[in-house]
């Protein structure tokens, strides 16, 4: 018998979907791991990781996997991990417009249309839904403008939906990640174009583009960290001892994100903002109908 069932979106190896998965396996969840294709997750298969082939951005591949994951999970979602993504390393004004809208589609737009598809499975089993955010969300990190907007998109997003589920019971969890040694970094190798105006900094956007990484969090040590944070009944003093349970907003984890989390406040509690907005809307009535 597994503790729950756990859905992970790009799991391909060396990456933190791929160490999730294998952590949210040993801890005991039944987990439902996807990959464009699942030659490349063959080793989760083995450990007995359910495998199936997900594009993101694609509609019939969504249902596709809709269609196995209610035959496999009868009793709901109870873990979805929103983590494909595509990174886009390159100055502002070189960006190229089908690289910008296919990170805006894969990072966020993807998302959104994956929480509409899921959101039945998850209420089912009042479940949780965890965003793979990023620290760039929170800062001017050079050279990311696109990437950091539509994970600032994304951070957003999120914050309302937690508002939106909670009277259905259903938690909403951004995990501001900071630099983790990924291959997110590797996939895509991006140069300046010749008449950039940033070509007289090369070698500085050169390292730009693997700083993240370079400087990073073991992917492991990143994902034992967040599994913790986000399981009930988990995670560091005082959480532990304040909720009973550790279904927080935001999880901060990877290289630099304590400063960061000092940096920009992100010790301030917000939770007057949902409590507002809550009663100003009425979504409080709706878990009152529940129990009516």
């Amino acid at each position: 018998m597994t503790l729950g069932n756990v859905f992970i979106t790009g799991c391909s190896p060396g990456g933190i979907g791929h160490a999730l998965a294998r952590k949210f396996h040993n801890v005991g969840y039944h987990v439902i791991a996807t990959a464009r294709s699942i030659n490349t997750i063959r080793d989760l298969e083995v450990m007995g990781i359910t495998t199936l082939p997900l594009e993101v951005t694609s509609e019939e591949s969504i249902q596709a996997c809709l269609k196995r994951m209610r035959e496999t999970c009868a009793d709901g979602l109870h873990y979805m991990i929103n983590n494909a993504g595509v990174n886009c390393t390159v100055p502002a004004l070189d960006v190229d417009m089908a690289d910008a809208r296919q990170c805006f589609d894969t990072n966020f737009f993807a998302v959104v249309r994956l929480v509409q598809v899921f959101s039945s499975m998850l209420i089912q089993a009042r479940g949780t839904i965890v965003m793979v955010g990023s620290l760039g969300s929170e800062m001017p990190y050079v050279f990311g403008s696109v990437y950091n907007a539509s994970k600032a998109a994304l951070l957003s997003y999120a914050d309302t939906l937690r508002v939106e589920l909670a009277p259905f019971e259903v938690s909403v969890i951004t995990v501001m990640t900071g630099g983790v040694k990924s291959l997110l970094t590797k996939k895509i190798q991006r140069s300046l174009p010749p008449d950039s105006i940033y070509a007289p900094i090369d070698e500085q956007f050169t390292k730009r583009k693997t700083h993240s990484a370079d400087v990073g969090m073991d992917v492991d040590i990143y994902a034992d960290y967040v599994v913790k944070q986000v399981l009930p009944v988990s995670g560091p003093w005082p959480w532990r001892w304040l909720h009973g349970y550790t279904r927080k907003r935001w999880v901060w984890a990877g290289g630099s994100s304590s400063l960061i989390w000092f940096l920009s406040a992100g010790w301030w509690w917000h939770g007057l903002y949902d409590w507002y907005f809550t009663r100003k809307f009425g979504l409080n009535l709706l878990r009152k109908s529940k129990t009516a």
